[in-house]
This record gives structure tokens, C-alpha cells and sequence, in this order.
């Protein structure tokens, strides 16, 4: 490993400063569990560090009945796992965050790191776009908000330019009558990337009728987490029976772009998007069943 200059600020404006005057050059440390591997393993050469641990407001749990919740960028994935606030009013976070690694990585890993690594298998980015999740990014003199939806380009791209920190996620309050629900599939039970991963959040009408909306993310099928808008719009008003749920889980499959590797093959990811689907759906309407 090549020498690096290593900077830990105190402040916010400290270490967008320090960005800002190593652009190209500098890398962020937030938990660092998928950068220490790549520099262990020689993929990543880096000429300075900036680690944020320091900087005590980026790792806040804050919310609002009126708002929502606010997740600091430096908040750790364990402890979305294990947050009474975020079990009780998104357990959808809860459950994803808890498949997510080992314990010991998610005592490391943060929810800053995952999205920002833009891993198409990142567990936290469909759950959090189901919800409608935006983040907060701050440049040097500048701030600004974007739907997670929009966050990421590319395997290991993000919207984010030279000089640019996610300092935070938002996430909405839900709906009345809404529950979501995040499902994986690993070559593994536990310890492993997502072959596929499927996030809904469902919202029915007061009677648990009929299906008033619906936001179905797909993950490691897609060089970016997708939404299946497709599958969406034939669940949207309907009464989630048998014969909706199997036309909207094939057209799931057939909405993602999921490629062939070591892991899966493209087929298997497309039957596992599809199961998954209508599973997810369930689950949440037995959920809201149960609590009416």
C-alpha cells in the first residue's frame, strides 16, 4: 500500500475544505468496510483520506412525527438494525439493515458508505427508495437535496461531483395503512451479497380492500436499484389477488436487467425477482392484516 496524507476533521466545513482542495485526488472514510478490502487488495490506489468520524452531527437518528426520519450519513448500519424509533415506524429499514453482512461489519458499516459505494447488490437502496427516501449533499458554499431514486448512475457512480459529501438521508413519514417488507436472496443464508432483492411498500385502502399504491425496488438485478414501475401500475387499485400478484411478479422479471457472473445466472435472478415480488406483497398485506 502507497503512502497517504490522512486528514480527520472536525468540522463539516473543515472537511469539505479539505475536499475541495485535493479534488480527484482525495477519498472519503465513513466505516470503511468496502474501501479497506479494495486497498488491501490493491484496487484502489489513494493519495489522501478524509475520515468523517469525528464529526459528531453526521451520525444523528432524529424523527419527527410531523416530518419524518433523519439518517446522518455516518449512521451505522447496526444501528438501524437495532433503533426502537426505526423498528417501530419503518421496519422495513430494521429488517434490511439486519441482512446486511456480519454483525461485525454492520457495526462498521454506515448508511453513507453503502449508498455512496453504489453497489448494485447495496441492501439499503431499494428499501430506502421504496420509501421515498431523499439525500442531502453538501459542496464547498452549497447544499442540496435529490431523490435517492436519482442518486445513483452506474456500478460504483453516483450523482455526486468533485468536492461533494452526502451528509444525509430523509425519509418521509408513511402512508396511513402502509407497510413495507425486504426480501433477499444469497447464495447463503447469512454472510452474503444479494443474488436478488426486492423491497415493497404497500399502502391499501382503510378497509384493506384494494391496493391505493405501491413501490416495488428491485436490487442486483440492474447496473443501478430500479423501481419496476411496469409491475407497479398493475397492482396499483387492485385486490392483490393471486392472479394480479402473478402477472405483476412476471413482469418484474421481465422489467430487470440482471446479467450472468459467478453468483447467478441471468434466469435465476429473473425466476428469483419474480418470487420475490409477490412473496413481498404478501407479506406486507398479512402485516397490515394483522395490526387492523
Amino acid at each position: 500500500m502507497k503512502n497517504f496524507e490522512f486528514h480527520r476533521p472536525q468540522k463539516l466545513a473543515e472537511a469539505l475544505d479539505l475536499f475541495g482542495q485535493h479534488k480527484g485526488r482525495a477519498r472519503i472514510w465513513a466505516g470503511g468496510t468496502d474501501l479497506l478490502v479494495r486497498l488491501r487488495d490493491r484496487a484502489l490506489q489513494i493519495e489522501v483520506l478524509i475520515d468523517l468520524k469525528q464529526i459528531s452531527h453526521l451520525d444523528i437518528i432524529h424523527y419527527d412525527q410531523n416530518v419524518g426520519l433523519r439518517l446522518g450519513t455516518l449512521v451505522r448500519i447496526r444501528d438501524i438494525e437495532t433503533s426502537k424509533i426505526i423498528r417501530e415506524n419503518f421496519p422495513i429499514l430494521s429488517e434490511a439493515a439486519g441482512t446486511l453482512g456480519s454483525i461485525q461489519v454492520r457495526n462498521k458499516a454506515t448508511v453513507g458508505g453503502n449508498l455512496c459505494n453504489a453497489s448494485p447488490s447495496a441492501d439499503m437502496a431499494p428499501p430506502l427508495i421504496a420509501l421515498g427516501a431523499e439525500v442531502k449533499i453538501a459542496g464547498k458554499g452549497q447544499e442540496k437535496t435529490l431523490p435517492l431514486e436519482k442518486f445513483f448512475k452506474g456500478p460504483g457512480e453516483t450523482a455526486l461531483e468533485n468536492g461533494e459529501v452526502l451528509t444525509e438521508v430523509n425519509i418521509p413519514n408513511m402512508a396511513p395503512h402502509s407497510y413495507g417488507v425486504y426480501l433477499k436472496q444469497g447464495r447463503r443464508k447469512a454472510l452474503d451479497l444479494a443474488v436478488a432483492g426486492v423491497a415493497s411498500v404497500l399502502t391499501m385502502d382503510p378497509k384493506l380492500s384494494k391496493c391505493v399504491d405501491i413501490r416495488i425496488v428491485l436490487g442486483a438485478v440492474a447496473p443501478i436499484p430500479m423501481r419496476a414501475k411496469k409491475a407497479e401500475a398493475v397492482i396499483r387499485g387492485s385486490d392483490l389477488s393471486d392472479s394480479v400478484l402473478n402477472e405483476a411478479a412476471k413482469i418484474a422479471a421481465g422489467e430487470c436487467a440482471p446479467i450472468s457472473d459467478v453468483r447467478a445466472s441471468e434466469w435465476y435472478r429473473r425466476e428469483v425477482v419474480g418470487a420475490l415480488v409477490k412473496r413481498s406483497i404478501q407479506q406486507a398485506f398479512k402485516k397490515l392484516t394483522a395490526c387492523a
